[in-house]
């Protein structure tokens, strides 16, 4: 089968990055790489010790020369909008970086878009691509019916530059994968409200709130609570979070790394039930992050199949980051 040709927006540090995948999926050939920098995709290449049959710097230019199977958006948050909208309305599939847009108003034009025309939007939410995760979700299933799901996020990251003077820095640049996968393993459920508080510790490196705390009501009637900070230093939980998911019959943790249990009801009675205990092993050949993205998206543009990160289910993952960000600037629930 012939490979897909794509053609890549963005040549910063997750440009590169997608580059990487691009070159390395049997799938796809990079056909072309554009940056706004002129120069700065071919150097790019060059680095990275790889080709593209073309570079540029406009974006509608690379559209007609490249002719491209689909678009891969690697660009800054705030130009998604308006890259995603000239591909749609040109008749060529996306895949995207998240968060999807800088405003939810952004988001829905850009849902619309994708319905109006018929064509693919995806936004690459990487993290879902993790075999501990799925296997997580699937031995969430013997817990019987979730009623609460709780996400502790706690990591001192000094990353310098940019993050170090964002507003909502937490919430923004990294609940949503967390957010996200909260979603995921409650079985893509809508969120209904959220009641958050951001903070900033006094000893925190950042400008804006490194801390949030977080209450979720789900369509499904479960809880989720988010509980996190940036500027949180030793004893790290994973990247992934740490997870408690607690059922009717029973309870699911998993630690963010490899130790996956559960403690399943066997028999009620007496004061505490019987439990049977559980572990899970995650599957080794799962295409991890960006590359399955990229693989889910690529078998989506193939079979027609609905990839994880479709546009219309995403954006739910970001009302609910838009809406925690809303809740703790008016101290009210927000509802979703």
């Amino acid at each position: 089968m012939q490979p897909l040709n794509a053609l890549l927006i963005g040549a910063g540090g997750m440009g590169r990055t997608w580059a990487k995948n691009l070159v390395a999926n049997p799938d796809v050939c990079l056909a072309g790489w554009v940056d706004i920098r002129p120069d700065a995709a071919a150097q790019a290449a060059k680095d990275l010790q790889i080709s593209a049959g073309y570079y540029g710097d406009s974006l509608a230019t690379a559209l007609t020369t490249v002719k491209p199977d689909f678009v891969v958006d690697v660009t800054i948050p705030e130009a998604h909008h308006d890259v995603t909208l000239t591909c749609l309305n040109a008749g060529i599939p996306v895949i995207g970086e998240k968060p999807m847009a800088v405003s939810m108003e952004q988001a829905h034009a850009m849902v619309a878009a994708a319905e109006r025309t018929g064509v693919r939007y995806m936004v690459s939410q990487s993290r879902r691509y993790d075999a501990r995760l799925w296997a997580y979700r699937n031995l969430i299933q013997q817990v019987g019916e979730i009623g609460i799901l709780d996400a502790d996020f706690y990591i001192g990251a000094h990353f310098g530059g940019f993050r170090d003077e964002m507003a909502n820095v937490l919430l923004l640049d990294m609940a949503i994968h967390t957010f996200d996968a909260a979603r995921y393993l409650l079985g893509d459920t809508t969120p209904v409200s959220v009641y958050c508080e951001e903070f900033n510790p006094r000893w925190s490196w950042y400008k804006g709130a490194a801390g949030a705390t977080a209450i979720f009501a789900m369509a499904n009637g479960a809880r989720f609570t988010y509980r996190g900070c940036w500027a949180a230093e030793g004893l790290h939980t994973s990247w992934e979070s740490e997870w408690r998911a607690v059922g009717a019959q029973g309870s699911a943790k998993w630690d963010g790394h490899d130790a996956i249990t559960a403690d399943v009801v066997v028999e009620q009675r007496g004061f505490h039930a019987k439990c049977h205990h559980f572990t899970a092993t995650a599957a080794s050949d799962i295409a991890h992050g960006i590359a399955g993205s990229l693989n889910d998206f690529v078998h989506s543009y193939r079979t027609g199949a609905t990839p994880m990160g479709d546009c219309r289910d995403n954006i739910k993952s970001l009302a609910m980051v838009f809406g925690a960000i809303e809740s703790a600037r008016t101290g009210r629930r927000v509802i979703l």
